[in-house]
């Protein structure tokens, strides 16, 4: 990092209240929707449930969806579906939460990792279609590729679709970033270029369930799969059962799953968030777009979007432009959140984990993830973050940078 001496934060903290990164808006509407629920006959596997799915498969243009307790057990649902096992190799990006790798791991498969294109942060196509030629080669190809909409900008998902086709791989979008987000004039989620679509519900997200997570395709096949291991690997359905029913009450586990299910009190909150979808994507963009403008003139890279594109806006990250100032990314990040805005780092390489460091991974393989990485930082941005906190946010930048 650059420079070493430690930058005055000022004494504002004491004085005013922090800005996280994000935060979740919870209103009269959502407290009313989930005191029906509380005051229901359900509460965990009722009727509301499969209307937040029906609705969410309409919104995106999915046949299916499939809900979960989140988008971490949404991912698991989505390997074993897809038939992940001990032996298989499954790729993704570096830049993401550790649950895009964990997923496989978990089905017993080896993860390996896919360099970031330099303007996106997400997977790069052209590392990707350099990779699977090698991999080729070697008779390692991956069973299932992993891209990530990072901060909600999409991944360039049809050349990606395209290799799939031919080398054969399957292809899990996780759109935990990108509920309400396009690509191209196709909603995420409507899974045209991918098997299964993931997104995550978690309270800083775009809407919330509380937590949660969904599942969406377009195969009947995987739908039913993911459905039935959501919920312990039970059928009630005669046609999926081994032998003759004993009688009315009787069911099977066919397959070993889990309780992954997501609640009635929390598919209550979302349908009701839902409504509003399309409003917290707006004022995030107007946000996103005042930072552009705010932060022009300062030594920061601006999130780049394609503007084929209608990102979700998840995060707003900025680089910084080390060589223009004289403090290092530590210390402006540890001055930031002196001063009360509690700035993050949206991520750190999955490969730097301790948990993955007996894989061997070598950090020279994924450069444009290790500049990015000494580099970023998460600006505060959700829908309620007013305009005076953000140009609080940005005066306090200049600040420290200066």
């Amino acid at each position: 990092m650059n420079g070493s001496t430690p930058i005055e934060a000022g004494s504002e903290r004491s004085e005013r209240a922090v800005i996280p990164y994000g935060r979740q808006d919870i209103t009269e509407a959502d407290l009313e929707a989930v005191r029906r629920v509380l005051l229901s006959d359900f509460l965990t596997q009722g009727p509301v449930v499969p209307e937040f799915e029906s609705r969410m498969a309409a919104l995106v243009g999915a046949r299916f969806a499939v809900a979960s307790n989140s988008a971490t057990s949404s991912l698991h649902l989505a390997c074993l579906a897809l038939g992940v096992s001990r032996g298989d190799l499954v790729w993704t990006t570096p830049i993401t939460f550790v649950a895009s790798a964990n997923c496989a791991r978990y089905c017993g498969a080896e993860v390996d990792f896919v360099d970031i294109d330099k303007r996106s942060y997400n997977i790069s196509v052209a590392s990707l279609e350099q990779k699977l030629f090698a991999a080729e080669k070697a008779g390692r190809l991956p069973k299932v590729v992993i891209p990530v909409h990072l901060a909600g900008h999409p991944a360039d998902m049809e050349p990606i679709w395209r290799l799939s086709r031919q080398y054969g791989f399957a292809i899990i979008e996780d759109a935990s970033h990108a509920v309400g987000g396009r690509y191209r004039e196709t909603p995420v989620g409507s899974c045209q270029y991918s098997d299964i679509t993931i997104f995550s519900f978690h309270p800083v997200k775009i809407i919330t369930t509380g937590e949660g997570g969904m599942a969406l395709t377009n195969d009947p096949v995987l739908a039913r799969k993911m459905a039935q291991l959501n919920s312990h690997g039970i059928t009630r359905d005669p046609a999926e059962m081994i032998g003759t029913p004993d009688g009315p009450w009787y069911y099977q586990q066919v397959d070993l799953g889990y309780n992954y299910r997501m609640t009635d009190v929390q598919a209550a909150l979302g349908l009701s968030q839902l409504e509003r979808l399309a409003e917290y994507s707006a004022r995030r963009h107007v946000l996103a777009a005042r930072y552009d403008e705010l932060l022009k003139a300062m030594p920061v890279t601006t999130p780049w979007r394609d503007p084929r594109d209608y990102s979700g806006f998840h995060l707003y990250i900025i680089r910084l432009n080390l060589s223009l100032v004289k403090h290092g990314h530590r210390e402006i990040f540890e001055a930031m959140r002196a001063a009360g805005i509690l700035v993050n780092l949206h991520y750190i390489p999955v490969y730097r984990q301790p948990d993955y460091a007996s894989f061997g991974f070598e950090t020279d393989s994924f450069p444009e993830s290790e500049c990015y990485y000494s580099e970023a930082m998460t600006l505060p941005l959700f829908p309620k973050l007013s305009e005076d906190d953000q140009e609080r946010v940005v005066s306090v930048l200049q600040s420290v940078l200066q």
